[in-house]
């Protein structure tokens, strides 16, 4: 049927000749497909036992002696967090809140020596089931092999400085060279000649270092020889009401042992080593890597014999060597950080990768006169954080929230896009602190932590508590039972135990109720304070008195 020949205007006309083009403008608008956002990729890296007193883009004294100038670059070019904290200041354990979001009783890792179960939901499978490409390189210490890694290798538990053994597909492999170089050239050979140009990655680099027992590559052996650190002004410290901190076994001047810790040789002259209970760091070593390594110390342990330390002397050449060591570890992993970001740029990858920077937790460098960790004072509590995303994360920037390594999950799967994943874990996303929206003040009111493992090295006893933005409640229990509370922004070296202080009683039943609480929250049970058996402690005891190298009674 033939529709009839209608009449317009020129206005009409106009009229509908406007509304046609409005709406095919609209047409094709709606036609345009919407640009999805890249999904960045993701270098985590993790140190053991870097303390943040030993990275110079924090500040402190020691770094600024001996900087860390590839590390700095992330600060430099995206966010430092000052207030980064762990909830298990132990190896395993905090590897395991890294990769399942969640607090230590719910993913079944107390402490060392302890099962992973590498069955339950983790990061790295969350990552693969979004198409990621996944890779592991360096320190695992969960036991078994990992799961949820198209590609992993792997150092054999704590790992040797010096030919280390490694694990890949299942296959141990003692491979000639320095642990953090062989790391870093795993981590670069993957991302050259493995990785998927069509798909995001994300690569765990762990490395051993700078853990226990510092020793620096062939290249840095003498790097610090001439410098003097300044030692904690808590070197020799007054210990009040700090029953936990008397009890402890990780006192430098008291505890390391001379040749396996600070690579004294027995007498002048002598390049065999003093007391030494692990011999396998030294012995594994070739006759090449020996030599140059006995060149670099003989000349510094004459000069130690030579100079008939006693008393606090003794004590305070104990901590510089800790130091000029310790530093020196630092100094090849602050270089293969360097590589990685210089791949990153050559390759035009910095623009969409997040890089991570972390430690499994703090360390002592000398404060209160310790070293190790395992404590819920700040320094071994705290652990350096930096994170790099240009375009996203602001240049320069520095974050106060308190944050915990029980966000970090969340942060990465909320950065990919898929935060819906992470909606069982315990944490959350940091994503919010570096876009700006929301301020560092309302993030969190309060951390948690936990510590389990007693009776092991260094006997710290088991302990729990809170930290606030301005105070800290600790319960030690097990053998003993004490609860201390610290005043940190009037205390900030955590010195004055103020439990029984009448002024602060308020502010402490405040605390009790907040811990409660977040206990509660975090599904806590009665199960986490099981104390070990009398006998155990007793075994334990002897065990450390016999590895110092003391008489057992």
């Amino acid at each position: 049927m033939l529709f009839p020949k209608i009449q317009l205007n020129l206005p009409v006309r106009y009229f509908l000749l406007f509304l046609l083009l409005i709406t095919g403008c609209n047409e094709r608008e709606k036609s345009v497909p919407e640009k999805k956002e890249e999904r960045p990729n993701i270098i985590f890296i993790m140190a053991d036992d870097h303390a943040l007193q030993a990275i110079s883009a924090y500040g402190h004294p020691i770094s600024q002696l001996a900087p860390t100038p590839n590390i700095d670059r992330l600060a430099k070019n995206g966010a430092l967090f000052t207030h980064s904290y762990v909830t298990n200041s132990i190896c395993g354990p905090s590897r395991a809140v890294i990769l399942t979001g969640k607090h230590s009783h719910l993913n079944g890792f107390r402490q060392n020596g302890d099962q992973f179960d590498g069955n339950q939901p983790t990061l790295p499978k969350m990552l693969q089931s979004v198409g990621y490409q996944t890779a592991i390189f360096g320190k695992w210490h969960l036991h078994g092999h990992p799961k949820g890694f198209d590609h992993w290798k792997i150092i054999v538990d704590q790992g040797n400085y010096y030919n280390p053994d490694f694990i890949e597909n299942g296959d141990t492999t003692r491979i000639k060279g320095y642990a953090t170089d062989i790391i870093t050239n795993d981590a670069l050979y993957w991302l050259q000649n493995e990785r998927k140009d069509s798909v995001p990655f994300f690569m765990m680099v762990h490395h051993k270092a700078p853990h226990r027992n510092w020793m620096p590559a062939l290249r840095h052996l003498n790097k610090y020889d001439s410098v003097t650190f300044p030692l904690p002004e808590t070197y020799f410290p007054k210990l009040e009401n700090q029953e936990a901190a008397e009890a402890q076994l990780q006192t430098i001047y008291e505890d390391m042992y001379e040749g396996h810790d600070l690579k004294l040789s027995r007498e002048f002259g002598s390049t065999e080593l003093a007391h030494n209970p692990w011999t396998t760091d030294f012995e594994r070593m070739s006759p090449e890597q020996r030599k140059i390594w006995d060149a670099a110390y003989l000349p510094k342990n004459n000069s130690f014999w030579e100079a008939d330390l006693h008393g606090e002397e003794l004590a305070k050449w104990k901590g510089q060597r800790y130091l000029q060591d310790y530093m020196a570890t630092i100094a090849s992993v602050d270089e293969g950080v360097g590589k990685l970001l210089d791949y990153l740029e050559a390759n035009g990858l910095t623009e969409n990768t997040l890089v991570i920077y972390t430690s499994d937790q703090g360390f002592y460098l000398g404060e209160k006169g310790m070293f190790d960790k395992r404590f819920m004072y700040e320094t071994s509590f705290g652990t350096p954080l930096l994170m790099q995303l240009r375009g996203k994360i602001n240049a320069g920037s520095k974050v106060t929230a308190l944050v915990q390594n029980l966000d970090f999950a969340q942060t990465m799967l909320d950065f990919v896009g898929a935060p819906e994943l992470g909606k069982e874990m315990q944490g959350k996303s940091l994503k919010p602190l570096l876009n700006g929206s929301i301020s560092d003040d309302d993030f969190r009111e309060v951390v948690y932590y936990h510590y389990y493992d007693y009776p092991a090295f260094h006997m710290v006893k088991k302990h729990y508590g809170i930290r606030t933005k301005c105070y800290k409640l600790i319960h030690f229990y097990d053998d003993i039972d004490q609860w201390e509370f610290y005043d940190l922004e009037n205390d900030s070296l955590e010195l004055h135990n103020k439990i029984e202080d009448p002024s602060y009683s308020k502010v402490i039943t405040q605390l009790h109720a907040k811990l409660d609480s977040v206990q509660k929250a975090y599904g806590v049970t009665e199960k986490e304070f099981e104390k070990a058996p009398k006998e155990q402690i007793q075994r334990a005891k002897k065990q450390f008195r016999r590895l110092r190298g003391q008489a057992i009674r």
